[in-house]
């Protein structure tokens, strides 16, 4: 047979067949996850838009910050199809050039003194080798934050402060501490104890912890720390770069340059998953002398080198920092406005830096029915993987006047009928109606 014979089968599945294929095939935890949301299938994606196999749209400010500039951005999609319909994946004996291109891209938009790239497929890849590169300068301690969030391969979940992803695949790395997130001096003197061989690992807004937003100055103090005591410093920028924080990387507000800055998520302008590590010459010293110390076959595959110029360009060509910055503060003032005034003291907290939100509640389960009444409403959200009090939004910085009305009357609707289920005990708590 003629491989032009073999026409494309669309994944065209009714709901209850998916399920069972879910439940035999994937997860089971999975299907219930989703029966638990309506039980939606979602088959299409445009702009700010999901759209379901029944044809019913909701509006995504969820996807944990990877549609910066929604789904399917025509730059975005441009570069790819080309590149798709020209030479999706490489040798890796010649060179190639969008891998180059990608390559001075993301440095030319990068904190000031990195120079090297290593591309990879995901956040959690960019993690481990940063740990790798920490390792060929003698750095063979780790040191992250209680609920920081770097991903669940082996490395990177030694460093993600949360015992829950942890426990079932102990034992981990050795020698990994973790410190109070925001609390500089607590990390200086960690890093008296281990001088010259520490590597430490954080954010700069713990998004999975619930968008914690740490104290004016902790960057800086935490670059001041790591050079007085020859630690190797790594920000993990992989949900907060590129624009998330309203500006391109959550080092720039405290002029910041660390060792090694990971990048991922929206990197992949949504389309083709890609991450990367842009470090310092230094860093990046012992990499350079042999390209074969630390590879995949996937790493710098020109399909999502395409993407990520796409997705460079399209933040750009579109001021979506700038926009970012700017919409985050009116949906932070707005949608705080909105939830404090349904739920009252039952609110811990209004966080938010850029289009990363969150919205704490006092107890637990309000968060949680909240992101269900949410997706009824026609709005995709999401929970907080380290705190289940945490209800998080991460919307798209395209969101038009129109979509922003919409994403208020949504929420407005959901806090409603949520609020309704809830009685403020006057203490600040909060008891089922």
């Amino acid at each position: 047979m003629n491989r032009t014979d073999v026409g494309y089968q669309p994944a065209e599945v009714d709901r209850e067949t998916l399920g069972r294929l879910y439940r035999r095939r994937l997860n089971k935890g999975r299907a219930t996850l989703g029966e638990l949301f309506g039980g939606h299938v979602e088959t299409g994606s445009e702009g700010a838009w999901l759209t379901t196999a029944e044809g019913r749209r909701f509006l995504n400010c969820g996807g944990y910050g990877v549609l910066l500039m929604g789904a399917r951005h025509p730059i975005v999609t441009r570069y790819v199809e080309e590149q798709l319909h020209r030479h999706p994946v490489a040798s890796r004996i010649f060179l190639e050039p969008q891998a180059a291109l990608a390559a001075d891209a993301l440095v030319k938009v990068a904190p000031s003194g990195l120079e090297r790239v290593h591309f990879a497929g995901s956040g959690a890849e960019a993690v481990e080798t940063a740990i790798k590169m920490a390792r060929t300068h003698g750095k063979d301690r780790l040191i992250a934050t209680h609920g920081g969030y770097h991903g669940k391969t082996m490395g990177a979940l030694s460093l993600t402060g949360k015992a829950l992803f942890q426990d079932p695949f102990r034992p981990l790395l050795p020698g990994v501490d973790h410190v109070p997130y925001g609390d500089a001096q607590a990390l200086e003197e960690l890093l008296r104890t281990m001088p010259g061989r520490a590597c430490v690992v954080i954010e700069p807004v713990q998004g999975e912890a619930g968008v914690i937003v740490p104290p004016d100055g902790y960057l800086r103090d935490v670059a001041v720390a790591c050079r007085r005591h020859d630690a190797f410093l790594v920000l993990d920028e992989v949900q907060t770069g590129l624009g998330r924080l309203g500006t391109w990387f959550g080092a720039d507000r405290e002029g910041v340059t660390p060792d090694a800055l990971l990048v991922g998520k929206g990197l992949s302008g949504g389309i083709v998953p890609v991450s990367a590590v842009v470090a310092t010459a230094k860093a990046f010293s012992v990499f350079d002398k042999d390209p074969y110390l630390h590879t995949s076959t996937f790493s710098g595959v020109p399909l999502a080198m395409a993407a990520a110029r796409g997705a460079l360009a399209a933040i750009e060509e579109e001021n979506l920092v700038a926009r970012s910055h700017e919409l985050g503060a009116d949906l932070r003032l707005g949608l705080g406005d909105i939830v404090r005034r349904h739920f009252g003291s039952a609110v811990s907290a209004v966080r938010g830096r850029g289009l990363l939100l969150g919205f704490e509640f006092a107890e637990p389960g309000i968060a949680g029915d909240l992101l269900i009444e949410l997706v009824m409403q026609g709005v995709v959200a999401n929970h907080s993987l380290n705190s289940h009090l945490v209800l998080r939004l991460t919307p798209p910085a395209i969101l038009t006047r129109a979509e922003v009305d919409h994403l208020y009357e949504a929420f407005d609707n959901a806090c409603r009928k949520q609020a309704a289920r809830y009685a403020p005990t006057g203490e600040g708590g909060t008891v089922h109606a």
